[in-house]
């Protein structure tokens, strides 16, 4: 099998998760990590028996094609712009920016350069997000009516050991976990024509309950709880809430409405989950995961797709074009809640092709 190289820019919380994932894609070589704090760094490499790194010379390197952006994301768009002027192709932690502008800035660089971007989330590549997908290809919910999806919790302080940049320029609850949701939508429904919004800000201080600071005050500079409505291409009308203020809820993550039937879809934060499926006059029924990728946590799987794209010259799935769409639809609820009014949205990607379109008994390949 032709293998990419891969230098990996970020070794903070998330970096563990991408390296464990990567074991199980062989066309990924990683040549090396890199970190500001390159004593993290080392501590990664020795984990993964990798090579730690300085940024200057992962870029430098004329083995690595691809950088995979880790960093916070007000980092994103700068270590991209980096890994594209040193003729890398680049695949960033979500969001892909932190504004629409940055984000655009980025995607017109790469498609000036004839390198590629990317930007998790990936987790509609799961077996369970494209077995829903292909329930819904079916017609078996007839014509797409809307959805409702939300993400709910008291906020990222309890767990996470330094949470400051969730409550940051970049952060909010609409950033940080709305990518799921409307990547996984957009995955199902195809892409969003416009929105309408609210925001609120309910404290401008959280105290931090994780260890090592538990006790510490963090200064919050975004909206906490968002709820907005997305008017989808096809005619669907979806709820979205996403919030750091609330202490508990009933709602599942994802549902999908069509005139025939509706579709319980799971977590989209997971790669796999229980889908339901009701057909009008019916009940529930639990529906059987068809497609690979369920089973565990792949949280590189689009870094794989994307690099078999760029090995056989064929689209990738977790596509700039895809998360500069997603980016424009997050800070269009901004935008909208702001001046109270709907928002047009003016990119319109492709709907990403089926993962059964590129497996070969089960697995990613070609």
């Amino acid at each position: 099998m032709q293998k990419l190289g891969i230098g990996i820019i970020g070794c903070g919380n998330i970096s563990s998760a991408y390296l464990k994932a990567m074991a199980s894609f062989p066309v990924l070589d990683i040549r090396g990590i890199a970190d500001l704090n390159h004593g993290l760094a080392e501590q990664r490499a020795g984990e993964f028996n990798l090579s730690a790194k300085s940024i200057d010379e992962l870029l430098g390197d004329p083995e690595i094609q691809l950088i995979v952006n880790l960093t916070v994301p007000k980092a994103h768009v700068e270590v991209g712009l980096r890994a594209l002027a040193h003729g890398k192709h680049t695949y960033s932690e979500k969001p892909l920016g932190i504004t629409f502008a940055e984000g655009k800035k980025l995607a017109e660089t790469a498609k000036t350069t004839g390198l590629r971007i990317g930007a998790a989330p990936d987790t509609f590549l799961g077996g369970s997000h494209q077995t829903a997908r292909s329930i819904i290809d079916t017609g078996v919910l007839g014509t797409p009516v809307g959805g409702t999806a939300t993400f709910m919790c008291p906020g990222h302080e309890r767990w996470h050991p330094n949470p400051d940049f969730y409550y940051e320029a970049g952060g909010g609850p609409m950033l940080d976990m709305g990518p799921y949701y409307i990547t996984d939508l957009v995955n199902l429904l195809g892409p969003v024509a416009k929105v309408a919004g609210f925001a609120v800000t309910p404290r401008n201080e959280r105290t931090i309950t994780s260890e090592p600071r538990n006790g510490q005050k963090i200064p919050v500079h975004i909206p906490t709880h968002v709820s907005s409505v997305m008017a989808f291409e096809n005619g669907a009308v979806v709820q979205i809430s996403m919030s750091f203020d609330v202490a508990g809820h009933k709602h599942v993550p994802l549902e999908v409405y069509g005139t025939e039937g509706t579709l319980i879809v799971p977590d989209p934060n997971h790669f796999g989950g229980d889908i339901q499926l009701l057909k009008k006059g019916g009940s529930f029924e639990l529906q059987p995961t068809t497609e690979p990728y369920a089973d565990g946590n792949y949280r590189s799987l689009g870094v794989a797709d994307m690099a078999h794209a760029i090995l056989s010259d064929r689209p990738h799935r977790a596509s700039g074009d895809l998360a500069l769409h997603v980016l424009e639809v997050m800070e269009a609820f901004g935008t909208a809640a702001d001046k109270g009014q709907t928002v047009d949205i003016t990119t319109k990607p492709e709907r990403p092709a089926p993962l059964s379109q590129s497996l070969i008994d089960g697995q990613i390949a070609r």
